[in-house]
C-alpha cells in the first residue's frame, strides 16, 4: 500500500494513537485508497468507481465476458444463466468441456444447486474461501455446459469486497475461472491482461492495487470424511509444512505437471502456490521466478537440488542446471513421502500410490503401485500387470489408445475382429491399420502399471470416454457414472506371487467386455472400482504392514478412497489420506525433500 499516498484526513486517523486507523496497512479512502475502473477490449476506459461497477453488473447480464482483477490475479467471468455467455467463453478460451468453477452470492444460493454437509459448509465460509467440490442436485437449476456430464460442481463464494459488490447488485451465480490462457499462469496485470486475454474478455474491471505473485483459486474437496486439497493455493498459503525433524537444507523443484516448488529450512518445509503446468513458455518462466523469488524471501541456500526420476521433465532439466548436486526421486515414492510427511508418520509403511504416469527405476511407466517404505528407501512390492500404451504420451489423451493397448496385451492381433466395440468404432479405418502395424511391431509402445491409464481403458470400453478433451475427463466420467447404480459387486481378478507381486486384470477386463455386450454398462463403473478396492486389500494383507498411505492423482477420486478406506479399515488397518496437501503431483515436491532425510 506504499504508494498510495494518505490524503490529510487519513494522515491524520494513522499518525494518531488513540485513532482505530492508527498504523493501520488497509486502506479503503475514495480519495486516497484504491479504486476500480472499466476497460473495454481494446483498453478504453468507460468508467470509474461506482459507475464501473454498475458498467460491469449490465455487462454481464448482457452476456459478455468480463476479466475481475482479484486478490491473486485476474479471473474471467460470465452470466452462468446463459448458455450462449457459456459457449463462447470456452470457444475462446479453447476449453471445449472442462468443468468450470461457480461463485454464487450466497450459501443459501450453493444450497439450492448442491447437497452440503457440515464439513463443505465449514470449508466453504472459510476465511481461506476455496472452490469446493460439491455433489449436485440431479434437479438443480444450473446449465449442463457448467460441468458436462459431471455430477460435481465447483462452488465458492465472494472472498474480496469487489466480489461482495458484484455479486450482491447482479443477484446470480456467474462462472468463475482462472483468467489465462490454456497452461499458462493467471494475469496478474493489465499489460499481462490485454496481451493474453484480450481475444477472450469483453471488458476488463481492475483495480490500481499491484498484485506481486500470481495466486490461483484453491480447490477442496470432501473424500472420506476429510476435506481434501486438490489445489493449494490462494488461502492456504504461505503456511508452512511442521516436520518433528529438521532436514537438511535443500530444494525440491516437483514434477512436470501441477507444479510446486519447495524449500526446507530447519524443521519447515515451505511450498510454493499451484504453479500449474510446465509446457509453455510463461509457466517456464513463472517458475523461475517463483524459485528465485522463494530462495530471496526465505534467505535459503541450498546445498542440494531434489527432482523428479524423469530426465525429460522441464523441472528435472531446470535442477540439472543450477550447479549444486541434483538428486533424482522416483515419482511414486516421492508421492507416499509427501502424505507421510503431512501426518508425521515414520517408516515401515505401505504404500499404495495410483496415478497416470511416473517414470520407474525400470524405465517403464509406473502408477499401480504397492511400495514398502523403509529408512533406507523402498521396494516395489507390488503392481498391476503393465500392457502397451500406443503412441506414448498421446495415450494421455485419447483412452481408446489405452484400451486398444489393454486388448492387444490380453488377444494380440484378434482385437481387430472386435463387434460392436465404442472403443474401435471410435477410429477411422486408417487409423486402425497404422495402429494395427504398430502393435504388432511395438512401435512406440511404453509399457506402463497406470491405474490411471487402466481407468482410461475402461471408460473406453463401457463406452464412456473416447477422447479426453481435458485432463482426467475419462476417469471423472466413471466416478461421475457411479452414482447412476451404485453396487457392491466387484470383478474376479488374479494375483500373482513374486518379486514383486503382479495384480493380473485380465479377467476384470474380460467381464467388462462382457458386461458391455450384454447391455449391462451401468453396472461396470461401480464395479471396476470395488475391485480396485479389493486388490488393495488384497495387497494389504499380503504386505502385513498396520500403517497405509494412499497417495498420487487417483486418489482424487472420492468414490474410490472412500471403498478402500472400508476395506483397510474394517480389516484392522490404519489408514492415512491426503488432506492439506494435494495428492495430485502438486504434493510432490514436498515428498522430494523428504527423500533428502535418506540421501
Amino acid at each position: 500500500m506504499a504508494e498510495f499516498e494518505l490524503c490529510q484526513a487519513c494522515e491524520k486517523d494513522f499518525e494518531n494513537p488513540d485513532n482505530r486507523r492508527f498504523h493501520a496497512q488497509t486502506l479503503a479512502c475514495e480519495d486516497c485508497g484504491p479504486h476500480i475502473s472499466i476497460l473495454d477490449h481494446n483498453g478504453d476506459k468507460i468508467a470509474e468507481r461506482e459507475q464501473a461497477l454498475e458498467t460491469a453488473i449490465q455487462a454481464l447480464h448482457d452476456g459478455k465476458v468480463l476479466a475481475l482483477k482479484g486478490i491473486g490475479g485476474y479471473q474471467l467471468l460470465t452470466d452462468a444463466r446463459n448458455s450462449n455467455a457459456i459457449e463462447q467463453l470456452r470457444e475462446r478460451k479453447n476449453r471445449p468441456r472442462k468443468p468450470f468453477a461457480l461463485m454464487l452470492p450466497s450459501l443459501e444460493a450453493a444450497h439450492e444447486l448442491c447437497f452440503i454437509n457440515k464439513e463443505e459448509q465449514q470449508a466453504l465460509t472459510s476465511a481461506a474461501s476455496p472452490i469446493v467440490l460439491l455433489q449436485r442436485h440431479p434437479n438443480s437449476a444450473i446449465i449442463e455446459s457448467v460441468a458436462p456430464d459431471n455430477s460435481l460442481l465447483g462452488i465458492m463464494l465472494p472472498y474480496s469486497p469487489l466480489h461482495h459488490l458484484l455479486l450482491h447488485d447482479f443477484d446470480g451465480p456467474v462462472i468463475a475461472t482462472s483468467g489465462n490462457q490454456q497452461n499458462e499462469p493467471i494475469c496478474i496485470n493489465q499489460e499481462q491482461a490485454f496481451d493474453r486475454l484480450q481475444g477472450i474478455a469483453d471488458f476488463f474491471l481492475t483495480h490500481n492495487r499491484t498484485i506481486l505473485r500470481p495466486l490461483d483459486d484453491s480447490i477442496v474437496r470432501l473424500i472420506g470424511t476429510k476435506i481434501t486439497t486438490i489445489r493449494r493455493a490462494r488461502g492456504y498459503l504461505p503456511t508452512p509444512i511442521t516436520l518433528t525433524h529438521a532436514i537438511p537444507e535443500a530444494l525440491a523443484v516437483g514434477g512436470h505437471i501441477k507444479n510446486t516448488i519447495a524449500i526446507s529450512r530447519g524443521n519447515q518445509v515451505i511450498l510454493s502456490q499451484h504453479l500449474g503446468d510446465l509446457d509453455s513458455m510463461a509457466s517456464q518462466q513463472q517458475f523461475e521466478i517463483t524459485l528465485a523469488d522463494m530462495k530471496q524471501f526465505y534467505q535459503v541456500k541450498p546445498d542440494r537440488v531434489m527432482h523428479d526420476l524423469h530426465p525429460c521433465y522441464t523441472s528435472s532439466q531446470y535442477a540439472g542446471k543450477m550447479g549444486i548436486p541434483n538428486i533424482p526421486v522416483q515419482h511414486h515414492y516421492a508421492h507416499i513421502l509427501s502424505c507421510m510427511a503431512e501426518h508425521e508418520i515414520q517408516p515401515p509403511v505401505l504404500g499404495i500410490s495410483w496415478d497416470g504416469t511416473g517414470l520407474g527405476t525400470d524405465n517403464e511407466l509406473w502408477g499401480g503401485e504397492f511400495l514398502l517404505i523403509t529408512e533406507n528407501g523402498f521396494d516395489r512390492f507390488a503392481h498391476l500387470r503393465s500392457f502397451p500404451l500406443p503412441g506414448g504420451t498421446k495415450a494421455i489423451e485419447e483412452p481408446r489408445r489405452a484400451a486398444l493397448g489393454l486388448l492387444h496385451e490380453l488377444i494380440g492381433d484378434e482385437l481387430f475382429d472386435f463387434q460392436d466395440s465404442p472403443c474401435l468404432e471410435s477410429f477411422t479405418k486408417q487409423e486402425l491399420i497404422v495402429l494395427r502395424v504398430a502393435l504388432n511391431k511395438q512401435l512406440n509402445m511404453p509399457r506402463t502399471s497406470s491405474v490411471g491409464r487402466l481407468f482410461d481403458a475402461v471408460a473406453s470400453l463401457s463406452g464412456l470416454c473416447q477422447m479426453n478433451s481435458y485432463e482426467g475427463e475419462a476417469a471423472m466420467q466413471i466416478e461421475s457414472a457411479t452414482h447412476a447404480l451404485p453396487s457392491d459387486l466387484s470383478y474376479p481378478y488374479q494375483v500373482r506371487q513374486g518379486s514383486p507381486v503382479i495384480i493380473d486384470w485380465q479377467q476384470t477386463i474380460e467381464s467388462i467386455i462382457g458386461d458391455f455386450s450384454e447391455g449391462q454398462q451401468t453396472l461396470i463403473p461401480a464395479r471396476f472400482h470395488n475391485t480396485l478396492a479389493e486388490m488393495a486389500l488384497d495387497i494389504a494383507l499380503k504386505a502385513n504392514q498396520s500403517n497405509i498411505v494412499l497417495s498420487g492423482g487417483c486418489f482424487q477420486n472420492a468414490y474410490l478412497v472412500e471403498k478402500i478406506l472400508h476395506r483397510l479399515q474394517g480389516a484392522g488397518f490404519n489408514v492415512f489420506q491426503h488432506e492439506k496437501i494435494p495428492p495430485n503431483d502438486g504434493g510432490l515436491a514436498l515428498g522430494q525433500l523428504m527423500a533428502s532425510m535418506y540421501t
